[in-house]
């Protein structure tokens, strides 16, 4: 029998347990929102085989897309991406013999920035070969396709003769005072470079060390930026020459009938998903590079006669920091390249909260798409980026949870095209405006595996723009005051440059910050699947982010002016 006796008890708990939700601040309600179970079921279903390893422009990543927009719905959080216009129809009346009357189309805005991309595949009419001027006599050789070089062509077909200048690795770092580009001009030139970085084949060279060539992340970001930094110094072409390695090796078509590797055995090469090469079409013409890589028969022939001794160069680079870039006297390289083209879609997947202030606008985010699919084998991408993806995905929810409007707009971002150039973030800074309306740029890329050294599951590193210490300090704040323990590795500069997409916002000085937790062997491998992450750790960083995020969306100043 219920008595108020025993009703007292249970209506104390509903007074207190009332009590403490209405004494909950709004940061504390949203934070709230973000657990391991939440965080771990969304990215099982995003990294699953169903998404066909999200490679952009692919059925994966329509999928992968139509779902990331029905949580932004559930969420309620609203479109933020284009407008969508129903065809101006006839409205007719009651009457069957009536006059139609046109309506206006209805703009509805979507989920979605749909960006037309263009993929470039060569043919197999590929011509490279150099000319040698000795004295009276010009001699031209011819090398072929497939054995003596490979290429990754531009966008068009160009055919082209120029000078060849050695630019050693085609690397500058002003910091440690190597520069393979000074007191050579590359401008119109095509530029023979070698694989690697200085001092990279020697760990206890004075260039390993100076430079940090231990930082995979870092060296990662290099050897992706390095033809960006060759199209800006107006180089026509590269030949590319890969030290130590056998390209004869690469284009064996008889190959032992059988590939067996730590996780594949099958009658054909199993390399990376990423099959799809595309770019964004510009206004005006742009080649871009045209990357031929060549055997190393073809290389002595190139620098023969030259005085350039690659070993010896190498040396000199890891001991003294010696750059030897120089213009190959008497040489010329031709190219004539033919490619087949043609138009693809992909998404962008954007959501927003509106602030109360519209023109002050922080854009959360990370990269969706992956690297597909090949041989039946699926690059699920669980880590790269799934987990950057959920990141964003669950402040979105945080925020939303959290029951108020903040100071400042904030938009919700999951990148296409990341993995074939920063494409998506690129066309979405390029596109928006005014540019001085985006005050801050939060880039989740990889933020759920740990690192052989990372055995309590802490550890992970931030690159940050150094004109804005408030970043660092906020992040600390956010970090101690809620007991995460996580241990940062903060990496500063000017602007931050690499292969996540906070490079796209830092390119046009939007401050920026990008969080990864590690690099690991799984990295654009089949084998980088969902039950490898560490979700208690995955889940402490997006916490961090949304406790940052919520600062600079709320703070009384506007991180990027400072008023």
């Amino acid at each position: 029998m219920i008595t108020k006796k025993t009703l007292y008890p249970f209506f104390l708990f509903i007074l207190i347990a009332t009590s403490l939700f209405a004494q909950s601040t709004p940061i504390e309600k949203g934070l709230s929102a973000i657990n391991k179970e939440s965080v771990q079921a969304q990215l099982e279903f995003l990294a699953s085989d169903w998404m066909e390893g999200r490679e952009a422009t692919t059925k994966g990543e329509f999928m992968a897309g139509d779902y990331l927009a029905s949580l932004f719905k559930l969420y309620g959080i609203k479109p933020a991406g284009d407008f969508e216009f129903s065809a101006a129809g006839r409205g007719r009346r009651a009457l069957p013999m009536a006059v139609g009357q046109f309506t206006r189309p209805q703009g509805t805005r979507t989920y979605f920035q749909n960006i037309n991309f263009v993929s470039a595949e060569p043919t197999d009419d590929q011509t490279f070969g150099i000319t040698v001027q000795d004295g009276l006599n010009k001699k031209r050789l011819t090398f072929s396709y497939r054995t003596d070089f490979t290429l990754s062509p531009s966008s068009v077909g160009v055919e082209m003769e120029s000078p060849i200048v050695f630019v050693g690795y085609g690397y500058k770092n002003d910091e440690a005072g190597y520069d393979d580009f000074k007191g050579i001009d590359v401008k119109g030139k095509i530029v023979f470079r070698i694989s690697g970085l200085p001092g990279m084949r020697d760990t206890n060279s004075v260039a390993y060390k100076k430079l940090k060539l231990n930082d995979r992340f870092a060296l990662m970001n290099i050897m992706r930026t390095r033809n960006d930094i060759l199209e800006k110094l107006g180089a026509a072409a590269v030949i590319d020459y890969n030290v130590g390695s056998d390209l004869l090796q690469a284009a064996v078509v008889n190959y032992p009938f059988r590939y067996n590797t730590a996780f594949y055995e099958g009658d054909k090469r199993l390399a990376s998903g990423a099959s799809i090469r595309v770019s964004i079409p510009e206004d005006t013409l742009r080649t871009g590079l045209n990357v031929i890589t060549v055997s190393p028969r073809v290389a002595n022939e190139i620098l023969k006669g030259s005085g350039i001794d690659i070993a010896k160069f190498e040396k000199e680079a890891a001991e003294k920091l010696k750059p030897a870039s120089r213009e190959l006297k008497g040489k010329s390289a031709f190219i004539k390249t033919s490619v087949k083209t043609k138009v693809l879609r992909g998404r962008n997947v954007l959501g927003m909260i509106e602030g109360e202030n519209p023109n002050e606008v922080i854009v959360v985010g990370g990269h969706y798409d992956h690297v597909g699919t090949n041989e039946g084998y699926i690059w699920n991408g669980a880590d790269d980026n799934g987990s950057g993806t959920i990141g964003v995905m669950t402040i979105a929810k945080a925020f939303a949870e959290s029951g108020i409007k903040p100071k400042r707009t904030i938009i919700f971002a999951c990148w296409t095209g990341e993995e074939k150039g920063l494409l998506g973030s690129k066309y979405f800074v390029d596109k928006y405006s005014p540019k001085e309306n985006l005050i801050l740029n939060l880039n989740y890329d990889m933020i759920g595996r740990n690192t052989d050294d990372d055995t309590k599951g802490v550890k992970l590193g931030i690159q940050y723009s150094e004109d804005f210490p408030a970043l660092k300090e906020v992040i600390k704040k956010a970090n101690t005051d809620y007991n995460l323990g996580l241990e940062i590795r903060f990496n500063p500069s000017k602007r931050p440059t690499g292969g996540s997409d906070y490079a796209s916002f830092s390119a046009k000085d939007i401050p920026v910050y990008g969080v990864m937790a590690a690099m690991h062997p799984d990295y654009h491998q089949p084998t980088d699947h969902v039950d490898k992450i560490d979700f208690e750790k995955m889940t402490k960083i997006i916490k961090m982010g949304y406790l940052a995020v919520w600062e600079f969306a709320n703070g009384e100043k506007n991180i990027r002016t400072g008023k």
